[in-house]
C-alpha cells in the first residue's frame, strides 16, 4: 500500500509518499508560500533529481492538487493513478483529551479537531485545511489523523496539572499536553529495538532537540512526562522560544518596555531562545557551534545555557522514573550535533554516562555514543515522524 503523508502549515505543506510493504520513501516535496506571491512546488521521486516549480498556489486546495499531479506526473511520478494511494496519514498538532492515538478521519473527528483550535491556533485550522484539501481531490480514500500530543496523553495527573487554580483546569482544560509526540514515540520505541529489549521493560528519556526542542520521560512503553506544555513554548530554551521563564517576566516587560500581551508574546516565541540569548548572534545552531569553536563569547554563553536545560530536564526525568535505562538524542541537533551531545553527557556523570568520543562524532546515523561500560545507554536516533506516520495509517486503515 502506498501511503501519502501531508504535513500541512499554514503556508507550507510538507508531503512524502511511503510504501508501506517496504516502509521507504518513495517520492517528497514541499510546497511553500501558499496564498503568497513567489509560491513553489519542490519535489523530488526516490533516485530521481530534485525539481522546483514556481506557480501561482492560492489555497492549500490547489498546494495538494499540485502535489497529487506530481505524484503521477508520466516522467516522474511514483505512481500511475490516485487509486495506487492506500490511504492519507495527516499530522494534526493538538487533539487535546480528545485523541489519545491516532484515528480514522470522520465529520466527528474534524468537529473535535476543531474544537481544539483555541490551543493551537496556528496549527490545527491548516492541519484542518489540508485534511478539507485532499478529502476534496480524494473523495474515496481514507483520511487518518495523526496527533502530536496523543503520545503524551498517557501522563498521570501530577505530571500534566498546573498550580492554577482547579476551575481552569475544568473550564478551560489548562494543563501540559506535550508536542512532539510522533517523534518521542518513534524514537523511543526504536532505542529498544537497537537495545535488543523489550519496549515495555525500559525507561527512556528521549531528547528531541531541533528548532522546536523537548524531553520525553518514557516508562515502560508510556510516556510519563514531557517539557512541552499547553504550548509549545515551555520547556527547553529553543531556536527562537524562550522556554521555562518567571511568568512574572512578562509583566515586568509590559511595564519596562511598554509592549501589550500580543507583543510580548511574539518576543517570546520568535526573538528569544538562542537566537535571543545569543545577542541575535544566529538561531543556527551550526552557527552557533562554529562560533563556539572560535571562543565567541555570545556563542559560549548560549550553547552553555541551551545544554544545561537540557541536562536538568533530563535529571528531572530520571529522578520521576526512579532510573532511566537509555538517553536518546533526536532531531536536527540531536542527530548532527556532537558538541551539544558533549555538553549535555558532561552532567550525566552521575547516571554513570561516559561518552565514547569517536562514536559521539557521528552525524545523522543510528549509533550508541556511549561506552560499552557506561551505566546509561546514550544514543543518537535519527527520528523519522513520517513513517510513523505511515505505520499508524497501515494500522487503522488495513
Amino acid at each position: 500500500m502506498n501511503i501519502l503523508v501531508i504535513n500541512c502549515g499554514s503556508s507550507s505543506l510538507k508531503f512524502q509518499m511511503i510504501n508501506s510493504e517496504t516502509e521507504q520513501c518513495i517520492a517528497k516535496g514541499l510546497c511553500e508560500r501558499i496564498g503568497i506571491e513567489g509560491s513553489m512546488i519542490t519535489y523530488a521521486p526516490a533516485g530521481g533529481e530534485k525539481e522546483k516549480t514556481v506557480t501561482p498556489m492560492p489555497d492549500h486546495t490547489e498546494a495538494i492538487r499540485l502535489v497529487l499531479e506530481a505524484l503521477t506526473n508520466e516522467k516522474t511520478g511514483v505512481v500511475k493513478s490516485l487509486d495506487e494511494i492506500g490511504a492519507v496519514g495527516h499530522r494534526i498538532v493538538h487533539g487535546g483529551e480528545k485523541f489519545a492515538e491516532s484515528t480514522i478521519i470522520t465529520d466527528e473527528v474534524m468537529a473535535a479537531i476543531e474544537e481544539c483550535n483555541d490551543l493551537a491556533p496556528l496549527h490545527n485550522p491548516a492541519n484542518l485545511i489540508g485534511i478539507n484539501a485532499c478529502k476534496k481531490l480524494m473523495p474515496g480514500t481514507p483520511m487518518v489523523g495523526v496527533f502530536d500530543t496523543a503520545f503524551h496523553q498517557t501522563m498521570p495527573e501530577e505530571a500534566y496539572m498546573y498550580g492554577l487554580p482547579y476551575e481552569y483546569y475544568k473550564n478551560y482544560k489548562i494543563r501540559r499536553y506535550g508536542f512532539h509526540g510522533t517523534s518521542h514515540s518513534y524514537v523511543s520505541k526504536r532505542a529498544a529495538e537497537l537495545l535488543g529489549r523489550k519496549y515495555e521493560d525500559l525507561k527512556i528519556i528521549v531528547c528531541h532537540l531541533g528548532n522546536g526542542a523537548s524531553v520525553s520521560a518514557v516508562k515502560n512503553g508510556k510516556c510519563v512526562d514531557t517539557s512541552m506544555g499547553l504550548t509549545p513554548l515551555e520547556g527547553l530554551i529553543m531556536g527562537t522560544r524562550c522556554g521555562d521563564i518567571d511568568p512574572a517576566i512578562i509583566e515586568f516587560l509590559a511595564h519596562k518596555e511598554g509592549k501589550n500581551i500580543d507583543e510580548i508574546m511574539s518576543v517570546l516565541n520568535k526573538k528569544s531562545g538562542v537566537l535571543g540569548l545569543s545577542d541575535n548572534l544566529s538561531s543556527d545552531f551550526r552557527d552557533l557551534e562554529a562560533e563556539y569553536e572560535k571562543n565567541d563569547p555570545n556563542a559560549i554563553r548560549t550553547l552553555k545555557t541551551y545544554c544545561y536545560r537540557v541536562a536538568k530536564y533530563i535529571g528531572a526525568y530520571a529522578a520521576a522514573m526512579n532510573g532511566v535505562d537509555a538517553i536518546c538524542f533526536t532531531a536536527g541537533i540531536g542527530e548532527n550535533g556532537p558538541l551539544v551531545r558533549t555538553l549535555v553527557c558532561g552532567y550525566l556523570g552521575y547516571l554513570g554516562v561516559t561518552l565514547d568520543e569517536e562514536a559521539n562524532q557521528k552525524k545523522g546515523e543510528e549509533v550508541v555514543i556511549s561506552t560499552s561500560d557506561s551505566t546509561t545507554t546514550v544514543l543518537a536516533v535519527p527520528t523519522n515522524e513520517e513513517l510513523a506516520i505511515a505505520r499508524e495509517t497501515v494500522r487503522l486503515v488495513k
